[in-house]
C-alpha cells in the first residue's frame, strides 16, 4: 500500500488530514490468518498459565520455541516478549545463550519474527513500590539498569518497538509520592532509555504504554491523553509513541477507538495491544471481539481504512477453563475476528445503503474547513460574513438520521446486510 507509512516523526509523514480508504490490500476471503496480516502475541500470552489472585495454575507453563512453532502453524506473523518470559531472571551466562540460541533456531525454521519486546519491570519484589518512579535512587537504578539489559536483547533479535509498561508505577497512599517528582523521573528513565538506543545505534522507536490502575491503585500516565502530554516534555519526543491497549482505556469507561485516532492524529501510534474488556472490571485481556463487537468494529474499520502498517498485536489469554489445545482456538480466534471484521468494514464502504446514510449525516463535511481563507484578518470577516446569512432555525430542527445509520451499523455486524 503506497499510503501505508511508520509514524516514525514529522520529517516522515504526511500533513495531519484523514487518511480515509487507504485500505491495506489483505487477502481475506477464508478469514485464515496469514502471515502477512501482521498478527502478533506475546509469549506471556499463550504462555499463560491460568494463575489469578483466588487460584493457582491451570495449565503448564509453554516453552518459548514450542510457541513459536505453534504460533507459525497458526499463521501468525511474529512474537513478542518480556526480557523474563525469554530468559528468566537470574539466569547465568550460558543459561542465557543456550535459551536465546534455541529460541533463535525457532524463529529461523518457522519466519516468525520479533517486532517488539518490553521488561519486566512489575513482578520482582524490588518494584513493590515503584520501579522508575520509586522513591529509592537505588530501585530506580536497578530498575533503569534491568530495562537497559532488555533493550540489549530486543536488537540482538531484531525487535524495531520497546514497550514500556509502568505496571508498578503509582500510588495507593498518596501522602507517600510527590507526583511531580514522579513525574521527573518518569521522563529521566525514558529520557536515559532513548539515549542508550541512539548511542548504540539500535534504530528502535519506544512505546509508552498507559492503564488507569492495576495494579497500582492509581497509575501514572493511565490514558492515552496523559501519556501524549507527557511525551512532549521528553528530550527525544520523536522517538517515543504510544502503545495503547483496548483493555486498559475501556477499563474506565473511555472509548478506545477515539483514543487510537487521536494517537493516529498526533501520529504517536507506535503499536498496539488488542483484546476485549468489559467497562469497570478488573484487566480482563480476553480473547480479541468477545466483548464489545461494535466496539471492535469500528477499532477495525480506523485501523484498516488509515493504512496504518503496524502490528496487530493480542495482548490477551484464553479463559482459565482452558487446557493447552484451548489457548491455540483462543489465538485463532483473536485472529480470525479481526479478519472477519476488517471484511466487514469493507462491506461497510461498499454498502449504497449505507453511503446514502453517510451522506444524509454529513460525515463526509467534516472534512471541510470551517475556515476556508485560513486564520487571518480577511478569513475571519468572511466566515462572520457567511454565518450571518444562515438560516439558524433551519440548522437547528434539521434531522441527522443518526439512528438509521447506527441501525445499518448493527444489521451488518448481524450478518443481514
Amino acid at each position: 500500500n503506497p499510503t501505508a507509512h511508520h509514524q516514525s516523526g514529522p520529517a516522515h509523514v504526511p500533513p495531519r488530514e484523514p487518511a480515509c480508504h487507504q485500505w491495506v490490500n489483505w487477502p481475506m476471503s477464508s478469514f485464515e490468518p496469514r502471515p502477512e496480516h501482521h498478527f502478533t502475541f506475546g509469549l506471556w500470552t499463550v504462555g499463560n498459565t491460568g494463575r489469578d489472585p483466588f487460584g493457582h495454575e491451570v495449565r503448564p507453563p509453554l516453552d518459548p520455541a514450542d510457541a513459536v512453532h505453534h504460533l507459525a502453524d497458526l499463521g501468525a506473523y511474529g512474537v513478542n516478549f518480556h526480557d523474563n518470559d525469554l530468559v528468566p531472571h537470574g539466569s547465568t551466562s550460558a543459561e542465557r545463550a543456550r535459551i536465546i540460541t534455541r529460541f533463535r533456531t525457532a524463529l529461523d525454521a518457522t519466519g516468525l519474527k520479533v517486532p517488539m519486546a518490553t521488561t519486566n519491570l512489575f513482578s520482582l519484589p524490588v518494584f513493590r513500590a515503584g520501579a522508575v518512579t520509586a522513591n529509592d535512587p537505588d530501585v530506580r537504578r536497578f530498575a533503569v539498569a534491568k530495562t537497559f539489559d532488555a533493550i540489549g536483547l530486543a536488537a540482538e533479535l531484531g525487535a524495531e518497538v520497546y514497550v514500556m509498561w509502568g505496571g508498578r508505577e503509582g500510588v495507593e497512599a498518596e501522602a507517600a509520592t510527590d507526583v511531580r517528582l514522579a513525574l521527573d523521573r518518569y521522563k529521566e528513565a525514558v529520557d536515559l532509555c532513548c539515549e542508550h538506543i541512539r548511542h548504540h545505534g539500535y534504530g528502535m522507536r519506544i512505546a509508552l504504554e498507559p492503564k488507569p490502575n492495576e495494579p497500582r491503585g492509581d497509575m501514572f500516565l493511565p490514558t492515552v491523553g496523559h501519556a501524549l502530554a507527557f511525551i512532549g516534555e521528553l528530550e527525544w519526543p520523536d522517538m517515543v509513541g504510544l502503545n495503547p491497549e483496548f483493555a486498559h482505556e475501556t477499563m474506565s469507561g473511555l472509548n478506545f477507538t477515539h483514543a487510537v485516532a487521536q494517537a493516529l492524529w498526533h501520529r504517536k501510534l507506535f503499536h498496539i495491544d488488542l483484546n476485549a474488556q468489559r467497562i469497570g472490571r478488573y484487566d480482563q485481556d480476553f480473547r480479541f471481539g468477545s466483548e464489545g463487537i461494535r466496539d471492535a468494529f469500528h477499532l477495525v474499520r480506523l485501523l484498516e481504512s488509515s493504512g496504518w502498517d503496524g502490528m496487530r498485536h493480542f495482548d490477551a489469554h484464553a479463559y482459565r477453563t482452558e487446557d493447552r489445545d484451548g489457548v491455540w482456538e483462543f489465538a485463532r480466534g483473536c485472529m480470525r475476528t479481526y479478519l472477519i471484521l476488517a471484511e466487514k468494514a469493507r462491506r461497510f464502504d461498499d454498502d449504497p445503503e449505507i453511503a446514502d446514510a453517510l451522506a444524509v449525516a454529513g460525515v463526509a463535511d467534516l472534512a471541510l474547513p470551517t475556515s476556508p481563507g485560513g486564520t487571518g484578518a480577511e478569513a475571519r470577516e468572511e466566515l462572520r460574513r457567511a454565518a450571518a446569512g444562515l438560516d439558524e432555525a433551519a440548522l437547528a430542527t434539521r434531522g441527522h438520521g443518526h439512528e438509521r445509520l447506527d441501525q445499518l451499523v448493527t444489521e451488518l455486524l448481524l450478518g443481514v446486510r
